[in-house]
């Protein structure tokens, strides 16, 4: 019971202390961890992508990211040189990790004909990897080619505008579905598919151009990374029985990165509105040490707007700082459900360190909270540390909103990819005692809480 006494004086000291006005932001920044990780597999890599981005430090391209300052040199004159620049990133040896210049001939790198998407310094190095590459390698193709279609997300063409939906969510079974409620589909796909920046990208791109059925699945893959989020928080409403039409709605979105809240916009989010239309209001709420800097949206929180909208909002903290700054001073709404996009506590004893109070604090108020994980490992070695902490689990699967897109591993292309939102977690309070507790109820994921 070391947890539930540590968490409840944790509780008590919350509800006295005087909330800071400007919180220290604290804690390990999820994207640098990333960017750096990657020489630990090809040492020099994160040099490499700086070097093509004409960049001294990750401090410069974290500002470049959230738009607060480029260096004097930075800048693209070309759509070529953009994708070169792009490729120049990937061009390793997958087998030996050998970068360009530490070769004799840089360029006796050659990239895989089926994939397009690895490198290799030889032959003899392309051989003694084919056992382990060929068991990814179609996989790797589409990841290849969802990269640069993903190029259309910064020109506008993807998202395109999506209808209203005609079935409720729990009917949705797939994306299949999906697309089936979407009228105008074909014409909507068709202007992306001939529209000026997909000429664009494949008269520069320096890689033949795909199939049109092959090209249409990735903008269809690339669609379903995007609808994924506001999918799975609709998917947590519904499992919740929390009733957008019975209410305004509060989504608290914890450990937010800037590239998620680049991504969403509020045209994105407005998903939610055609997941529920004529809703009583939703507010989604983005917190996170890695959220871009900038002012909250629309302040104060706590006031909703009209009915039908979808606000979005951003704080750049830890949640339990954002908490008790915004939440305790009655700044921000208590939130109705709290959603983590890939929240990575099990990854590191840093990150869980961070994300600690966090979920003792969700815990204690006994917060509706879902969180998603790439992958079923991930998601049971999450569930471990939640039930370690004695909260209540009250569903777990695999997500019908998971993105199709796949992810690659930066610096170790030949791991299997993932998917964002692939698994997810439900978790409301605490659980009950030992003796009480039904394990069988992690086989479920759609339970109803008590």
């Amino acid at each position: 019971m070391a947890h539930r006494n540590k968490a409840g004086a944790s509780k008590a000291s919350r509800a006295k202390k005087t909330p800071k006005e400007t919180p220290v932001v604290t804690g390990p920044n999820m994207d640098s961890l990333g960017f750096l990780a990657m020489d630990s597999n090809v040492p020099g890599l994160s040099q490499v992508i700086l070097q093509k981005l004409n960049m001294k430090s990750y401090d410069d391209y974290r500002s470049a990211v959230e738009g607060r300052k480029l260096c004097t040199d930075f800048g693209i004159r070309s759509y070529f040189e953009m994708f070169q620049k792009m490729e120049d990133t990937f061009k390793f040896c997958v087998e030996c990790k050998k970068l360009p210049e530490s070769m004799p001939d840089p360029k006796s790198l050659r990239r895989c004909k089926r994939c397009q998407n690895v490198y290799y310094c030889g032959s003899e190095c392309q051989r003694a990897n084919w056992p382990t590459h060929k068991k990814v390698c179609k996989k790797l193709k589409l990841v290849a080619l969802d990269r640069l279609v993903e190029w259309l997300v910064f020109t506008g063409d993807i998202p395109f505008l999506t209808s209203p939906w005609t079935k409720r969510i729990l009917e949705v079974r797939g994306w299949e579905d999906y697309f089936s409620m979407q009228d105008g589909l074909e014409e909507k796909l068709s202007n992306i598919m001939t529209g000026r920046y997909m000429n664009i990208l494949w008269a520069n791109a320096g890689k033949p151009k795909p199939e049109e059925a092959e090209l249409l699945e990735s903008v269809k893959r690339v669609m379903t990374d995007f609808v994924s989020r506001p999918a799975t928080i609709g998917l947590g409403l519904c499992l919740f029985h929390l009733d957008p039409y019975a209410k305004p709605i509060t989504v608290h979105v914890v450990g937010a990165s800037h590239v998620e809240t680049l991504n969403a916009r509020v045209t994105d989010y407005n998903e939610l509105s055609r997941m529920f239309p004529k809703h009583q209001g939703i507010e989604v709420v983005m917190v996170g040490v890695d959220v871009v800097d900038g002012p909250i949206m629309r302040p104060p929180l706590v006031a909703f707007g009209p009915r039908e909208r979808v606000y979005l909002s951003s704080y750049k903290g830890l949640y339990h700082d954002f908490w008790e700054s915004q939440v305790e001073t009655q700044q921000a709404a208590w939130p109705d459900i709290v959603v983590g996009f890939h929240p990575g506590f099990h990854a590191c004893h840093d990150l869980m360190e961070s994300w600690l109070p966090t979920l003792l604090l969700l815990r204690d108020y006994k917060i509706p909270s879902l969180f998603t994980v790439y992958s079923e490992q991930e998601m049971k070695n999450s569930l471990k540390i939640l039930m370690e902490l004695e909260t209540q689990i009250t569903g777990c699967g695999a997500n019908p909103f998971a993105s199709l897109k796949p992810e690659q591993a930066y610096s170790n292309p030949n791991k299997p990819p993932v998917y964002c939102n692939s698994h997810y977690m439900m978790f409301w309070g605490l659980s009950a005692p030992p003796d009480e507790l039904d394990i069988g109820e992690l086989d479920g994921g759609e339970e109803e809480r008590d």
